[in-house]
């Protein structure tokens, strides 16, 4: 299987089924094509174009099959690798996880808008709006509520999908240094102390593509 993947300082969605798959231990090649490249994005929209007609990573690559959207990825993964447990056994905390994982996929605009994902921007605080902070106060309770029921580390005890579509954000709570209650700075901690993680965020430090729309302080933290 390939993964077809963004510039990892910047992509958000490739990191969900990058890190689950890193987490899960499902073998995969990997395929970068970064879209801040010096001929921008006509030259990624060219070399994407093979593996996916939606013109945006992640897309998973397996034979001849081609599948793109980070849910639909990670449902597939899960369908293949049933004993991998991408998804919580439980068929409440699976319904759960899932809910969980499709309020990211669908929500929290504010927070992107506001503090895109930005491995190498200095970590410091952003002051946030009103809306921005609505929903870092949704993820808070929403993080704390897990682990306090499910016993942590994660989200449902064990990682899973919905930790991998959460993985974005908790670069963000800490690139943009969100501040935290207990709970939720414990779940922040568990998922940094991933090895996946921390390899991601390792090559990300490395990459030296700019893209100025994702530097929220551009250019003063440069």
């Amino acid at each position: 299987m390939q993964l077809v993947i963004g510039n990892k300082n910047y992509s958000s969605w490739s990191l969900r089924p990058w890190i689950a798959m890193k987490a899960c231990g499902i073998a995969f090649e990997e395929i970068l094509i970064p879209f801040g490249s010096p001929l921008g994005n006509p030259e990624f929209k060219a070399r994407l174009a093979p593996y996916t007609p939606a013109g945006r990573v992640p897309v998973l690559v397996d034979g001849d099959m081609r599948i793109w959207e980070t849910l639909a990825i990670l449902e597939y993964l899960a369908e293949k690798f049933p004993e991998r447990g991408l998804w919580p056994a439980d068929a409440k905390a699976r319904a759960e996880a899932r809910a969980l994982a499709s309020e990211m996929h669908a929500g929290f605009s504010a927070l992107r808008g506001e503090c895109p994902m930005n491995m190498r921007r200095p970590v410091r605080e952003r002051a946030l709006p009103a809306n921005v902070l609505a929903d870092v106060a949704r993820i808070e309770a929403m993080w704390s509520d897990c682990r306090a029921r499910h016993g942590g580390p994660f989200l449902f005890g064990k990682f899973s999908a919905a930790d991998a579509m959460y993985a974005p954000v908790v670069a963000r709570f800490h690139t943009y240094g969100i501040k935290a209650n207990r709970e939720a700075l414990g779940y922040i901690e568990a998922m940094m102390a991933l090895p996946a993680f921390a390899e991601w965020r390792a090559d990300a430090l490395k990459e030296t593509w700019i893209v100025p729309e994702d530097e929220a302080d551009w250019p003063t933290v440069l």
